[in-house]
């Protein structure tokens, strides 16, 4: 039992030190790719020979992200076909939707309006019809004058009536 115990502390022992010496690596603030495509690892910065697109990770952060971040970005500058896109949110989602609602509203208020002026103006051509009839026919049309009073239009006003009539029947058809 006794050298069960002393066995159990060197395999302990023995553990604790190979987590602490694997856990350096993991400390390292250095990573870098040599020149046969091994990583290396290490506290201190790489040796000046190292390209700068090898070295992996810096104390300062991804290099070779950074790298490809400012490539893109460099690629966004010079050419417009690459264009940033914000993720999708719930709020954009919401944004795209209201949208759409506005547009559509828009678009049924136009067709609303242009429904309704195909209407009045196929009233205002009935209209122009019947009356350059009554005009044609020679009936008694009446007006009145500037003090209220009733008078029938001369041939002079029925002419000018009539012309006026049939500029709007033009437009009808």
């Amino acid at each position: 039992m006794y050298k069960n115990r002393k066995l159990n502390r060197k395999l302990v022992v023995s553990g604790l030190i190979a987590a602490l010496l694997s856990s350096n690596i993991a400390f390292a603030q250095y990573i870098w790719l040599n020149e046969k495509g091994v990583k290396q690892y290490s506290d201190t910065p790489p040796p000046k020979s190292v390209p700068r697109d090898k070295i992996i990770k810096t104390p300062f952060g991804n290099l070779r992200g950074q790298e490809k971040n400012t490539a893109q970005a460099t690629d966004a500058n010079k050419s417009t076909e690459v264009k940033l896109e914000k993720p999708v949110t719930i709020a954009s989602k919401n944004e795209d939707f209201n949208k759409r609602k506005i547009a559509r509203e828009e678009a049924e208020k136009k067709a609303d309006s242009e429904r309704q002026n195909a209407e009045n103006k196929t009233k205002n051509c009935e209209r122009a019809k019947s009356y350059k009839q009554s005009l044609d026919e020679g009936l008694l049309i009446m007006t009145r004058d500037k003090n209220g009073e009733r008078t029938p239009i001369d041939e002079a006003q029925r002419a000018k009536e009539i012309a006026d009539v049939k500029k709007v029947l033009s437009e009808c058809n």
